[in-house]
């Protein structure tokens, strides 16, 4: 089986587990989604929620995209890495009230606003600082996508968004809010989706929308599809970058945009989840009745996604040719449901080796815990073994 590249001499001395990033993979991927973005004058902004690492935040900043921010403390990590206020969108369905005044102080480009509720604080909140704030309203299109019921977003019994039952008794409210300027429509059907024809049947319904919003005479400037393109967690090294070209030419060609509107995308995952691998140690080979077990020093404090998605990724030993065995990969949390992988193939392990649990770069260090008074992984991007 080929392996993911690694430094891997220089990590025998460092401290295990930890966080590595591959930042020649990460710009090779921004430019892979800049080249295709600018064929069609898009607007991405990076879902920051996806990983926060500061240099990481600070290599996508350098590459002019913009950011998609769910918290203040994620706006503040934007504009400290560089991400300008302009192209900075806030979206969430519990903005607290201070998040939205420093989203106002800082003049970012626009609020993702989910009830009316929302609306009317921020206008309230706008109001007192003597300023205009600029909405897109997020409507959930009752489109279901092929994911983790987890991580779907766009029906109708999820949280967020408007219903499009309400659609038209929040254009009314929307009138009356004298700092309220409405730019914009935002949609978001889930994560990790792979199969384009979800994208597809989103479009569909958005110029459906659209289209009852012309009948209304209601101008909207901007189209936010959200994001939701998925990676190859199977084959890491077959796939190292997403196919963004097919992604982005389903939207373009079944969205119809008007010719004064902006299209807007919010990748995530797509961007930095192959570019990071969790990197541990295996503590222990233990016999069980019926499997080995390969026991390591990171578990579900590190990388929860398997424990709370019962997400796949691929394990390597990367310090061991040998043949290949199955083990319960295992971490060693006080948890049963702290397990990585059953019954995967990897290279014969032995105590000290070194595994790579591959495409972690995103909902990995960014979700890590202190749950059983675990330390915060330590992280390395390549720039720190040249």
């Amino acid at each position: 089986m080929k392996k993911g590249l690694f430094p891997t001499n220089k990590f025998i001395n460092l401290t295990t587990p930890f966080y590595y990033y591959d930042t020649v993979l990460l710009k090779a991927t921004l430019e892979s989604l800049k080249q295709e973005t600018s064929k069609h004058n898009i607007e991405a902004h990076y879902a920051v929620k996806a990983n926060a690492n500061d240099r990481i935040l600070n290599i996508i900043a350098k590459e002019g995209f913009g950011a998609d921010c769910v918290s203040g403390n994620e706006i503040k990590a934007a504009l400290n890495a560089g991400f300008p206020a302009s192209k900075i969108v806030f979206a969430g369905v519990g903005k607290d009230d201070w998040e939205i005044n420093y989203a106002l102080e800082n003049n970012i480009f626009c609020f993702n606003c989910e009830s009316i509720p929302e609306i009317e604080i921020i206008n309230e909140l706008a109001h007192k600082q003597q300023k205009i704030a600029s909405i897109a309203l997020r409507i959930n299109p009752n489109v279901k996508a092929d994911t983790h019921h987890y991580i779907t977003t766009g029906v109708a019994e999820n949280k967020f968004g408007i219903n499009l039952s309400d659609l038209e008794k929040v254009i009314d409210v929307v009138k009356k809010q004298a700092n309220i300027k409405l730019i914009g429509l935002h949609f978001h059907i889930g994560s990790q989706i792979l199969e384009m024809n979800n994208f597809k049947s989103l479009c569909t319904r958005i110029n459906e929308i659209q289209q009852w919003m012309l009948d209304q005479k209601i101008v909207i400037k901007n189209i936010n599809v959200g994001g939701g393109l998925g990676i190859n967690y199977q084959q890491p090294n077959e796939n190292p970058i997403p196919n963004f070209k097919d992604y982005i030419n389903v939207i373009t060609q079944h969205l119809t945009l008007q010719p004064h509107q902006q299209l807007h995308i919010e990748p995530g995952r797509s961007i930095v989840a192959q570019c990071g691998s969790l990197i541990a140690k295996v503590l222990y080979i233990k016999e069980g009745t019926h499997t080995k077990f390969a026991i390591l020093n990171a578990g579900m404090t590190e990388l929860i996604r398997p424990a709370l998605y019962q997400a796949y990724h691929l394990i390597e030993n990367i310090t061991s040719e040998e043949e290949m065995e199955k083990y319960d990969i295992v971490g060693p949390i006080c948890e049963s449901s702290d397990v990585f992988a059953k019954g995967m193939e990897i290279n014969r392990a032995k105590r000290g080796d070194l595994v790579a649990l591959r495409s972690a770069g995103a909902y990995g260090e960014v979700m890590a815990s202190r749950y059983n008074l675990r330390p915060y992984p330590t992280v390395y991007l390549t720039e720190d073994f040249q």
